[in-house]
């Protein structure tokens, strides 16, 4: 079994790295290869008899096809732009988001149109593809209107993955991962870094910014429960999917004050005190066309699990990044 991760730089894809390392195998099958890529050349982690990093562009030409002339089993799709990132830099957006993927999906073409060829190919997605008004729970019969253009790149992929899969070229899931919460490392561009950064900082001792409302409400998960999505579509019977390749993934909706108090829960007034309220126009804007929750019993009955209590999302952050301590 041969994995190709793209993206494996980013937080998501060093951690499936790391686990798919540890476990030496992706279902019933050994992993015999492992390759990660990014436009930085990824980490390689832990030792493993037979992995390669190196830094590669999918959006420059070439790249996709060189890529994919390996023929590997199982392709992880997770190069992006955060949707911060991608709403400031209109044509960088569509570059790296939209014109990458299109660039991959056709390169596995070309690669089966040489000799037979259809590798597994896993594609993430976002919550994003969903834009207001919304109803209370978003279903999965919902229709896709997002109103960001991360949000529409990303749409964009789930129709061409669709699309390649129902011609064959591909056996295609994507899979919309919540808002990860509470992100390791450093705040990054992404309008919904709030969400992890007011409750990793103060977790480390150190002051937050909180941009919007208490009264927020989003969907979240954990890095763990997005590793755990991701491994189990790389494996599972896509079947039952049908022509109906993309679905939410589980999560937790659950609002910024309910973030707080779990926080508080936890670690006590002391660390609440450590979040500064800055208003912030341009992110409650974004924030405010975003969806609040979601009915994901699709999923779930495929096998997709996340947590149920924002302290547990927590305890996980503690028990992966802290050492099991609070700073």
């Amino acid at each position: 079994m041969h994995i190709l991760i793209i993206g494996a730089a980013g937080m998501v894809g060093r951690k499936l790295a790391q686990q798919l390392v540890l476990d030496q195998r992706i279902g019933t099958e050994p992993i015999d290869r492992l390759s990660l890529v990014d436009v930085v050349v990824p980490a390689k982690v832990y030792d493993f008899r037979n992995i390669t990093a190196e830094a590669a562009d999918l959006a420059t030409p070439g790249t996709a096809e060189k890529l994919v002339a390996a023929r590997p089993d199982v392709i992880v799709h997770l190069a992006a732009i955060v949707s911060g990132e991608a709403e400031a830099d209109f044509d960088r957006g569509y570059r790296i988001n939209l014109d990458a993927t299109r660039a991959l999906f056709e390169a596995i073409r070309q690669e089966g149109m040489k000799s037979p060829y259809k590798p597994r190919l896993v594609f993430t997605s976002s919550i994003a593809v969903f834009g207001a008004p919304f109803p209370d729970k978003i279903g999965d019969d919902y229709f896709t209107t997002p109103l960001t253009s991360y949000g529409t790149q990303k749409a964009i992929g789930e129709l061409l993955l669709a699309d390649y899969s129902r011609r064959g070229f591909f056996d295609g899931i994507g899979i919309r991962l919540p808002t990860i919460c509470v992100r390791p490392g450093k705040p990054n561009k992404a309008a919904s870094g709030f969400f992890s950064n007011i409750l990793r900082e103060p977790l480390a001792g150190q002051e937050a910014i909180l941009p919007v409302g208490e009264d927020v409400r989003h969907w979240h998960a954990s890095p763990r429960a997005a590793v755990a999505f991701l491994r189990h579509a790389m494996t599972m019977d896509l079947t039952p999917l049908g022509a109906r390749r993309n679905l939410s993934m589980p999560g937790l909706s659950a609002t910024v004050g309910e973030q707080i108090e779990a926080l508080r829960h936890i670690a006590g007034e002391k660390a609440v005190r450590l979040i500064r309220r800055e208003p912030d126009p341009v992110i409650m804007k974004i924030v405010s066309g975003w969806p609040r929750d979601f009915d994901t019993k699709r999923a779930a009955a495929l096998g997709f699990k996340a947590e149920a209590t924002f302290d547990e999302i927590i305890r996980i952050h503690i028990e992966d990044e802290l050492g099991g301590k609070i700073g």
